[in-house]
């Protein structure tokens, strides 16, 4: 009886662990093979996307508070992308608040899968993630109030700059100091709503961050009375998407959705949308595409036998 019994024992243990594992399988959804970031996504029907709260047109909050944005467009293109990667056409997206300090960490740790902001991919940064194709062009310069001085860096000399932590911006402006012997005092806040506010309440001489931002913020507050953007570049800023490094397979579906987009013509009217025409929030940019973007979107177009 003993034989038997142990050998049903065993059939029963075999059964439990074909089970388990065919159970754990479809848990997992067929994962396997995918890369950890996207067999997370797999696993979880979720994509994660760090937006931020006052980078207009790149990512900022509608009257509703919601995300909304040219970066985020992008983003949203990828997680389509993505679904198609993954086999799931019902991928959930859930938008994570990102700041300029926490960014990086923020995909390096695995708390958000795409950063949809107005962040600049430089080699540095790319020792620690993944970027885009090019999504746009843009480089540090002042924002000083209507009747200031201010029209360059030699007017700093001894002034009160404020930059937004974390941004390339800031290692720009000590570079400047640096350069030009100016003795700045340059202080940090946290988000670029902060730093504009610095200024408004005049406890900084001039906003230091990209162009882009800040001709989007002074339409934001309808504040072209108050303040000007002047000055020469002082950075050089290609933006792209941020995600996580070392996965092949994920910068493949990145890669994929940027051609896409520039084989179907998408993006230019899309950069219109969010640069040219009239936000959603009621300001209008009116910022022309640039030559370098325009050709670098050109790039993309796979039926224009332009790729490498």
């Amino acid at each position: 009886m003993r034989y038997p019994l142990t050998r049903c024992v065993l059939a029963a243990s075999w059964l439990a662990a074909v089970f388990l594992t065919t159970a754990a399988g479809a848990q997992s959804g067929g994962s396997e093979g995918l890369s950890p970031t996207l067999a997370n996504i797999k696993n979880t029907h979720v994509v994660r996307l760090g937006y931020r709260e006052s980078s207009p047109p790149f990512s900022f909050l509608d009257q509703a508070n919601r995300p909304i944005g040219y970066s985020l467009e992008l983003c949203e293109a990828i997680v389509d992308e993505i679904g198609i990667e993954v086999d799931d056409a019902n991928l959930r997206i859930e938008y994570v608040k990102v700041t300029s300090d926490d960014r990086i960490p923020a995909v390096v740790q695995n708390k958000i899968d795409l950063e949809c902001g107005s962040t600049t991919a430089n080699a540095e940064r790319s020792k620690q993630v993944a970027f885009s194709p090019l999504m746009f062009v843009a480089g540090t310069k002042l924002m000083v109030p209507k009747a200031s001085t201010i029209s360059g860096p030699n007017d700093l000399k001894g002034k009160t700059v404020v930059v937004t932590k974390g941004t390339t911006n800031e290692q720009a402006m000590h570079a400047v100091d640096k350069k030009f012997a100016l003795g700045l005092n340059i202080v940090t806040a946290a988000d670029h709503e902060q730093s504009y506010q610095m200024l408004v309440d005049q406890k900084a001489d001039a906003f230091a961050t990209d162009d882009i931002l800040l001709y989007g913020l002074i339409a934001r507050h309808k504040a072209q009375d108050k303040f000007r953007v002047t000055g020469e570049y002082l950075s050089y800023d290609p933006y792209g998407i941020m995600f996580r490094k070392g996965e092949p397979q994920l910068t493949a579906v990145v890669e994929r959705t940027f051609r896409k987009l520039g084989s179907n013509r998408d993006l230019v009217p899309l950069y219109n949308k969010w640069f040219v025409s009239r936000l959603p929030t009621g300001e209008k940019l009116n910022v022309a595409i640039s030559p370098q973007l325009e050709e670098a979107f050109k790039v993309l177009d796979d039926t224009q036998g332009t790729s490498n």
